[in-house]
């Protein structure tokens, strides 16, 4: 079976759009999504720091534009994203620990990371809930249907927080630079919501 690899970081909106977007694809092609969460903001420290910049002191008319394009996207997907959030940027860095202590049990679009996932999404991008407090990750467990007392727990193991930080390295090494980011056959790379006809395109012709 192929494999998309699918780097992502529940802090971003665009994210949001293509974990939504990219799954039919998947099960439309029998395509395997390999899940990898990141903590983006690691990359863009290393790589891309030009996006603290544009949020400092950016265009204000590209700022409203980029308002307006996320809300073309969430209508056209039927998601419902709001945009800023009353705390942006969001620290992420314990919802993505989470993804990872249930990435074992990811398999499809209903294993418990993919669960847990959407409704972190939701909860942050949907309703402004506080993603990074511990009680708000706990009540996102239970909407999930996943062991709250097991996630809380395995966040703070250092496997947990060796494997997120592998994740993060690993993609700045293949040249990603931001979230979403997208592999197909190992090396043909693909950023963004707006790059998943590109990708579904790719993974028609690696089927041939």
């Amino acid at each position: 079976m192929n494999v998309l690899e699918f780097y992502f970081d529940i802090s971003s909106p665009w994210t949001y759009l293509a974990f939504h977007n990219v799954q039919p694809i998947a099960r439309e092609l029998g395509v395997k999504i390999q899940w990898k969460p990141i903590l983006v903001g690691g990359i863009f420290n290393t790589v891309n720091p030009s996006v603290y910049e544009f949020r400092k002191s950016g265009s204000r008319g590209k700022h409203q534009y980029l308002v307006k394009d996320l809300g073309d996207w969430a209508r056209h997907a039927g998601l419902d994203i709001r945009f800023p959030p009353s705390i942006f940027p969001i620290n992420s860095v314990k919802a993505m620990r989470a993804c990872i202590v249930l990435l074992e049990d990811a398999g499809d679009d209903d294993a418990p990371m993919t669960r847990f996932a959407r409704a972190a999404f939701e909860a942050y991008w949907a309703r402004d809930e506080d993603i990074s407090t511990d009680s708000v990750l706990v009540a996102i467990c239970r909407q999930a249907g996943v062991d709250p007392d097991r996630v809380m727990a395995g966040i703070n193991t250092q496997a947990v927080k060796d494997r997120l930080r592998h994740h993060t390295d690993e993609l700045i090494a293949r040249g990603g630079f931001g979230s979403p980011t997208m592999f197909v056959g190992g090396i043909d790379m693909y950023f963004g919501n707006d790059r998943l006809q590109f990708v579904r395109e790719a993974l028609i012709k690696a089927k041939q």
